[in-house]
């Protein structure tokens, strides 16, 4: 069964009261690991699905294997329901050329809220050349009409060929695991909402500043950088500019990100002419992870650094040199540091320790693609 339609968020993310100095927002707990599969474990599947597409000598089982295969890619990277998927007519819902996929009931009777869903270059490009095989569009004539039952045996057989367990290689479970990745990504909760189709998005007095089409240029950018994996920073932020105070040789910048959260970085005039900044622009802060410090407790650290947020520890790597801690802020946004190892133990923390995360401006790079 797809999941409830009045959902919130998808069932393997769950929301609580934020405590302490963290009343403003709200914690966003992320489940354990064995919930749903992570990254990797979705890549790996998706390589599964891709070698058992094409590995049959028979064209008949090919062409249908394909198709699931679009369905799993459709799921796997849309984070849509099967129901809806499987509702998809591929060459008229499906815009390879404007990179988005229109879940608009043509019925009228659906519950789901209507919505485009922003794909990937690379995606696109990938299912352009798949539609355009001759036999293949011939096949999808008949387009997603296919026992839903049936697709999920093959989203299990998949899964239980890498030796996954059964239940999270199904398609409400695929659709989970996307949702977790995004909001471990770091992806803004408004937009991971709206991607999902959620009937009720979460636009408190906190996302006032981001319109539809604010969330919309910010999902664009994360898809595309998503799948294009450029950039080594752990730490990303959406936002938008709300002021320049420039000086001789540099401009101090504040931006307030989708999650309420403020957060001020330092760059060269000269730079800022180059990226055409101005007041309510839309863009990317990134920090490296070993710019990050800690301070232990809740109480605000009197330090210099212009950036101070307030989170959970949520995961601890521990290495022979250096150890890496994943903080979970108010808005459900991660923030990775990187300490010594004999630092860390130093600070002696654990999983589920209060913490101040804090970075100076001036380890800040903006980035407007």
């Amino acid at each position: 069964m797809d999941d409830p339609q009045n959902e919130n968020l998808p069932a393997s993310i769950s929301q609580k009261p934020a405590q302490g100095g963290m009343d403003q927002g709200r914690m966003v707990s992320i489940p354990e690991q064995d919930g749903c599969l992570d990254s990797v474990q979705l890549d790996r599947l998706e390589h599964e699905f891709r070698t058992w597409a094409t590995d049959t000598p028979r064209t008949d089982v090919r062409l249908s294997r394909q198709r699931i295969l679009i369905i799993f890619l459709l799921i796997r990277y849309t984070g849509a329901k099967l129901n809806e998927i499987l509702a998809l007519n591929p060459f008229s819902s499906i815009d390879l050329n404007h990179q988005v996929v229109d879940f608009s009931p043509g019925d009228g009777q659906s519950s789901t809220e209507p919505r485009q869903v922003r794909i990937s270059t690379a995606l696109a490009a990938e299912l352009k050349e798949m539609f355009n095989n001759p036999l293949l569009s011939t096949f999808l004539e008949k387009q997603f009409n296919i026992d839903p039952g049936f697709v999920r045996r093959k989203f299990y057989e998949r899964a239980q060929s890498l030796g996954f367990p059964k239940h999270l290689g199904g398609p409400e479970m695929i659709r989970k695991a996307r949702a977790v990745e995004l909001m471990q990504r770091n992806m803004p909760m408004p937009a991971v909402q709206t991607m999902l189709g959620h009937s009720t998005i979460n636009l408190t007095s906190r996302y006032v500043s981001f319109s539809k089409d604010d969330i919309a240029t910010v999902t664009k950018l994360f898809i595309e950088r998503e799948a294009s994996r450029k950039t080594s920073a752990r730490n990303s932020f959406y936002g938008k500019i709300k002021k320049l105070q420039k000086g001789d040789i540099q401009t101090q910048i504040a931006l307030t990100t989708a999650g309420g959260d403020t957060i001020e970085a330092v760059i060269t005039n000269s730079s800022v002419e180059r990226l055409a900044l101005k007041e309510g622009r839309l863009i990317m802060a990134e920090v490296k992870a070993p710019l990050v410090c800690l301070y232990c407790g809740k109480q605000e650290p009197k330090c210099t650094a212009e950036n101070r947020f307030l989170g959970v520890i949520e995961q601890i790597n521990a290495g022979k040199i250096n150890t890496e801690y994943t903080i979970r802020i108010n808005d459900g946004t991660t923030i990775c540091a990187i300490v010594s190892t004999q630092s860390s133990r130093w600070l002696g923390l654990g999983i589920g320790d209060w913490v101040w995360a804090a970075f100076s401006c001036f380890a800040v790079v903006l980035n407007v693609d």
